[in-house]
């Protein structure tokens, strides 16, 4: 989740979203910084999903992007347009004179709260219909209430990539389900390709009631201690595992270890890994003692150990980014090995393990005849066919969920208890017994 993913079964849907971002970025107020993009729950569901809208339950979200470079002309336009829209918009000071009531009673109207008359209320509504407004300013009743109404969701890598990683739209899926009845909005604070994550800058100035650090969150991850600083309520999703911030894992020592056991039960024992990046630095290559020592991220290490655990000390290749053709160009390292070529590969994904299946049917290999692939995640994997992958299983869509529920409580008030959700091993049809030796 952290580096660039794979794109999904609908890549063109995906670019489609990054094309309405970086066109929109011109904001309402006439700036042509491209700090904020307003992008629909609805509109994203259809780019990435294919058109089921499951993100009903917020009903927008704010996509923070890098700065770009600007246009003199555009921007020129830009001021005149949002001019030419402010000098007509409508107040609630008209509106309440259109339907003959006060002020005070008109804004008790709009919110649904207070002693006000079914038909005067839908009277001040009619009168809103017919002069085009569309309510009280949401940024004016934040500052009443002393709240942005915005929960910042840390994304560590680019937001297209984030938009086009299975996992991670899982992930953003079931924390929108839990949030929505909040009438909270999102704010995805994401890096570009020159950096992991946002700026200190940058989330000095966000706005934030709460953060989620939803793809990313190293050990010594510097954001988290600036979140903490502001006194901004934080859950991370695998990790940190520190007293200042919520945590919500899985079981990743558990899973990896019941998934290096049925390796090892099929008569493996020249086993090889695929991981995932250990830092968010682009490094590739086989994995030596002083990089594991390096390791920013738990849950790579807890897949690791788990399997080394079981088969003793393994070769391990480094993935430099989340992406199919990382798997493959990792696993031919693995296979490169001679004499003592792996019968098996443990990849710490499921779309590195897709990548290994690719290098080994390259190399004239069968999966799983001449060599048993097997994955971490439980997304679909449309580009193996009708063959299923041998992996272990995630609640993606559960994590999510439980990740709001734990913001909403931040919000209330209370501290939730750390969360570790279970998983558990699904036995495809990519794994099976090595191959007999040669007589």
């Amino acid at each position: 989740m952290r580096a660039i993913h794979e794109a999904t079964a609908r890549p063109l849907r995906a670019n489609t979203v990054a094309t309405a971002l970086r066109a929109r970025s011109t904001r309402a107020g006439g700036s042509c910084r491209s700090d904020a993009v307003w992008l629909t729950w609805a509109s994203f569901s259809t780019a990435v999903n294919g058109g089921s809208n499951r993100f009903d339950r917020i009903d927008s979200i704010f996509c923070y992007v890098t700065p770009g470079p600007r246009n003199p002309e555009t921007c020129r336009h830009g001021r005149e347009e949002a001019s030419a829209v402010g000098e007509h918009r409508t107040t609630l000071a008209a509106v309440a004179a259109r339907a003959g009531v006060s002020q005070s009673t008109a804004s008790l109207a709009f919110s649904g709260q207070g002693p006000v008359a079914e038909a005067t209320r839908q009277r001040v509504l009619d009168a809103a219909r017919e002069l085009g407004y569309l309510g009280p300013d949401p940024m004016a009743s934040s500052l009443r209430r002393g709240r942005s109404g915005i929960v910042g969701a840390v994304i560590g890598e680019r937001l297209l990539y984030a938009f086009r990683d299975p996992v991670a739209v899982a992930l953003l899926d079931g924390l929108a389900d839990a949030l929505g009845p909040s009438g909270a909005g999102l704010l995805l604070l994401s890096g570009d390709a020159h950096r992991s994550g946002p700026t200190p800058e940058q989330v000095a100035r966000m706005p934030l009631d709460a953060a989620v650090f939803a793809t990313c969150g190293g050990d010594d991850d510097p954001l988290l201690d600036q979140f903490v600083g502001r006194g901004v309520p934080v859950v991370a999703v695998d990790g940190p595992d520190r007293p200042d911030v919520v945590l919500l894992d899985i079981d990743d020592y558990g899973g990896s270890a019941e998934l290096a056991r049925h390796v090892a039960d099929l008569g493996h024992y020249r086993v090889g890994v695929v991981t995932l990046p250990l830092r968010l630095d682009g490094r590739r290559g086989h994995v030596d003692t002083a990089r594991r020592e390096a390791t920013a991220y738990a849950d790579c290490r807890l897949r690791l150990a788990a399997v080394e655990d079981t088969f003793g000390p393994v070769v391990a290749v480094e993935a430099a980014a989340n992406l199919i053709e990382e798997g493959e160009q990792a696993a031919g390292a693995l296979l490169d090995e001679s004499p003592d070529k792996p019968t098996a590969i443990i990849a710490q994904s499921d779309l590195l393990a897709v990548g290994v299946v690719r290098a080994a049917e390259a190399a004239g290999l069968r999966v799983p005849d001449d060599l048993t692939v097997v994955g971490f995640d439980g997304i679909d994997t449309p580009w193996l066919g009708e063959r299923r992958l041998t992996t272990v299983i995630q609640p993606i869509v559960e994590k999510g969920r439980v990740t709001g529920r734990m913001v909403t409580d931040l919000l209330g008030g209370t501290r939730p208890d750390n969360v570790r959700l279970p998983v558990h091993l699904r036995v495809g049809s990519t794994s099976a017994p090595p191959p007999a030796p040669f007589p």
